[in-house]
Formats: C-alpha cells, sequence, structure tokens
C-alpha cells in the first residue's frame, strides 16, 4: 500500500517515540486511550506501509496493534491483519506472523467469501515487499481454494488476486500461464482485469514486446483497451525512459477517443525529470505553455508537449457554469497539476477573450487541504499553486474560508488574461 496519509497528532506522536525517554508501552497506551479512533487506524497503517516515514519504528506496529485491539472502538480487520503478518515477516519474526495467518484462518473458515480477501490481501501485502517466500505461501493458499472450492465466486476472487499477485511479483509469464492452463480447465475464462494485470506485469519488467502482444489479443477478443489499460502501457515506457514510445501511445489514445485521466498525467509527469524539477524547485518554474516547451528537449519535451497539446482532461477536472468555474486538482500529483494549470489557464483565455462563453461570477481553483498528502494537512499542490500564482501576478488568492482553495472574480481573472497576453512570454508575467 502507498505511504498512509498521517495526522499531525500522529506524526507528533511518532516523534515522541523517536526523542523521548518515556517508557514505550506507556506512550503507545496514552496514545490508544487519548486518541481518536481514526487518528490510531492511519497512525498504525502508515507503521505497516511498506514507504512509511518512519522506519525504524516499524518494529512498534504490533505492540501499537496489541493496544489498539482492546479499545472499545476496535473491529477486526482482514486487510490490516494481513499487512502486518506481512511486517512481522520481514522482520524475521515469523512464529508472530503465521500467529496471526493461523489466528485469522481459524475466525474466517467457515466464511470462505472473507477467506479468500484475506489470502489476497495477504498475498498483496508480501508482494509489495517483495517477500518470495511470504507470498508462495498466500498463493498455495489461494490455490487450495481455487481448486477446492464449489463457490464460483471464491474461484473468481482467488484467480483475481493470483494473477495480479504473480504480476507484481514480477512473474508475468507465470500470470499468463495461469490464465490458459490451469484456470482455463476450471471453466474461468479471464476478465479485462486479469489481462490488464498482465499487461502491467510485462511492461514493469521492460518486456515490451510480451506487453504489446497481450494488448493486441485483448483488441481481438472483443476487450476495450481503455483509459485504465493505456496507463498501465505508458507507465510502463516511462518508467524505463521510453519516451518516444510514450509519445505514440498518447497519440493512439487521442485518436481512439479514449479520454486522458489524471493518472495519465501523473504517470506521464512522473518520468519527466525536467518537469520534476521544476517543481521540486519551484525557483525556476516555466510559467506559460510556450515558455516550457522551450526549455524541455528531446523525448521529454516530445512528451510534455503531446500531453499540453491536449485540452481532454479539462473535461474532467473542470466545472464550466455561469455561477463558477472550477478546477478541481484533487488526485494530481506535483508535475500533473503544474501542467494541468498551464493547460487550464490557456483554456481560460481562449473561453474568456474569443468564443463569447461568458464570464463566469467566480472563479476557483480547488487544490485541497492536504488530507491525503503525507501528512494530513501539508498540501503540496496548494504551496506549487499559490508559487505561480504569486509569480503571475493573478488575481487568484487563498480563500478565507477555506485556505485549500484559491478564489477571485470573473471579471478580475478576464482582466488579467488580457494584460498577460500583452506581456513578454518570459519573465515572472508569463502566461
Amino acid at each position: 500500500m502507498e505511504t498512509s496519509t498521517l495526522t499531525k497528532q500522529g506524526q507528533r506522536f511518532l516523534t515522541k517515540l523517536t526523542t523521548s525517554s518515556a517508557a514505550t508501552d506507556n506512550l503507545i497506551r496514552r496514545f490508544v486511550q487519548g486518541s481518536p479512533k481514526s487518528v490510531v487506524l492511519t497512525t498504525l497503517s502508515h507503521l505497516l506501509s511498506p514507504t512509511t516515514s518512519y522506519p525504524q519504528l516499524s518494529t512498534l506496529a504490533l505492540p501499537l496493534y496489541g493496544r489498539a485491539s482492546q479499545a472499545p472502538w476496535f473491529t477486526w480487520n482482514s486487510t490490516t491483519v494481513a499487512e502486518l503478518a506481512a511486517l512481522l515477516h520481514k522482520l524475521g519474526h515469523r512464529a508472530q506472523s503465521e500467529a496471526l495467518i493461523s489466528e485469522a484462518i481459524s475466525k474466517l473458515q467457515s466464511r470462505k467469501r472473507e477467506l479468500v480477501v484475506f489470502y489476497g490481501k495477504l498475498a498483496e501485502a508480501y508482494s509489495k515487499r517483495k517477500s518470495e517466500t511470504g507470498f508462495d505461501v498466500a498463493y498455495g493458499y489461494l490455490d487450495n481454494l481455487l481448486r477446492t472450492s464449489e463457490s464460483v465466486h471464491v474461484k473468481r476472487r482467488a484467480y483475481e488476486y493470483m494473477v495480479s499477485g504473480l504480476c507484481s511479483m514480477d512473474r508475468p509469464r507465470e500470470a499468463e500461464g495461469l490464465v490458459i492452463g490451469p484456470a482455463a480447465g476450471l471453466g474461468l475464462k479471464p476478465s479485462g482485469f486479469e489481462l490488464k494485470s498482465i499487461v502491467y506485469g510485462y511492461g514493469r519488467v521492460g518486456l515490451f514486446e510480451d506487453m504489446r502482444r497481450v494488448v493486441e489479443e485483448m483488441e481481438k477478443k472483443g476487450f476495450v483497451v481503455d483509459t485504465v489499460c493505456y496507463n498501465m502501457v505508458i507507465s510502463a515506457y516511462g518508467v524505463h525512459g521510453e519516451h518516444v514510445e510514450m509519445v505514440t501511445w498518447l497519440r493512439r489514445m487521442r485518436d481512439s477517443g479514449v479520454p486522458f485521466s489524471v493518472r495519465t498525467y501523473n504517470s506521464v509527469t512522473n518520468c519527466c525529470p525536467g518537469v520534476l524539477r521544476m517543481v521540486g524547485g519551484l525557483s525556476e518554474l516555466a510559467l506559460s505553455m510556450e515558455e516550457l516547451n522551450e526549455g524541455l528537449d528531446g523525448g521529454e519535451g516530445m512528451v510534455v508537449r503531446e500531453l499540453l497539446g491536449c485540452s481532454g482532461i479539462l473535461e474532467e477536472v473542470m466545472v464550466w457554469e455561469a455561477s463558477e468555474v472550477k478546477l478541481d486538482l484533487h488526485g494530481f500529483h506535483l508535475g500533473g497539476a503544474y501542467l494541468v494549470v498551464l493547460v487550464w489557464l490557456e483554456e481560460m483565455w481562449r473561453r474568456l477573450n474569443g468564443l463569447n462563453c461568458g464570464i463566469p461570477a467566480e472563479v476557483t481553483v480547488v487544490c485541497g487541504l492536504g488530507n491525503h498528502s503525507s501528512v494530513r494537512g501539508e498540501s503540496k499542490v496548494r504551496v506549487l499553486v499559490q508559487k505561480m500564482m504569486v509569480k503571475m501576478g493573478s488575481p487568484l488568492k487563498v480563500d478565507r474560508k477555506n485556505n485549500g482553495c484559491f478564489i477571485a472574480k470573473g471579471k478580475a481573472v478576464q482582466n488579467w488574461l488580457c494584460e498577460m497576453r500583452k506581456a513578454p512570454l518570459s519573465g515572472p508575467a508569463s502566461l
């Protein structure tokens, strides 16, 4: 799982654990007793994450879980137990890990639909930690259910987890073999989910010929190659620095009428080092599409120009009404948010000064409060947008009622865009 969001309260608790001389057990007890359920669970989830920002405290996940399980609000959760078992296995505490798993199996033995979910979550947890031995054990549990269960639903879920798990473990050939071998013999036909998982698996390890082959097979069998599938292919090429292929698939995506998504922008910009340097440092941000295009060379420039040349993303993230125009940046990573703001400003100019779309009463850019940032309340996207607006002399200011938004009157935005068009394309007042 991705690093879970920490509340400020959870961050203070973890910081105290690293600096205080007080007994750890007492700190954990007071934290659980004095904190809301949501704070305790998000803090525990953060410690269980393979990418926690407090890896030195991972060993405290078990005592924190033990204390939380005694709270009156506690509800047993298969995902949490699976993540904890995988962590303990990784830390070398095999006996404790096996005890947790045995307890879960005993609890769910008569509820096969819940049991298969637990096995699946266990396989996912091991795969995220790249634990071959742990994953193979969880895979064996799933395989047994696949072959012995009388429930079609249980078989199907086991099959899904097995295929996706093998692909996450960088074993896509085994996943494809399962699809055309044992699973087919049991009467299970692959759905789009399994085939996309295999596309993703081949792409992760750079087996692009196999990746393209599976995409072609999907099309031949009548499966829709949708935004999710395209994103997987584009991301795979990006991770391996294949910018020219990214452009090819972005164009294919556009020409097929498949819409770009927030994840498309994230997948592309996360593989563009020039863009990441800009948004990471903030001091050298290009403040117009033209300036950005001039500053990026080679394959990266080609990919960014392909994104900037398509405003279709705005259909997903912008609402245009007489009372308000709203751009919603929820879900964007820094690079994606940066490019979308540039595309949006260009589209705003076009609509307000050439298409007679009318002037909205208000313009809003929603960045969020950082509730999904690594630490809740610290929105890097909001900091980026504020920097851009200040540098460009924008009338969009932080909303006094909601500091996760920027607002301005529609007329003020129109006037500002007109002035920007008169200014040089470089410098602090570029559009």
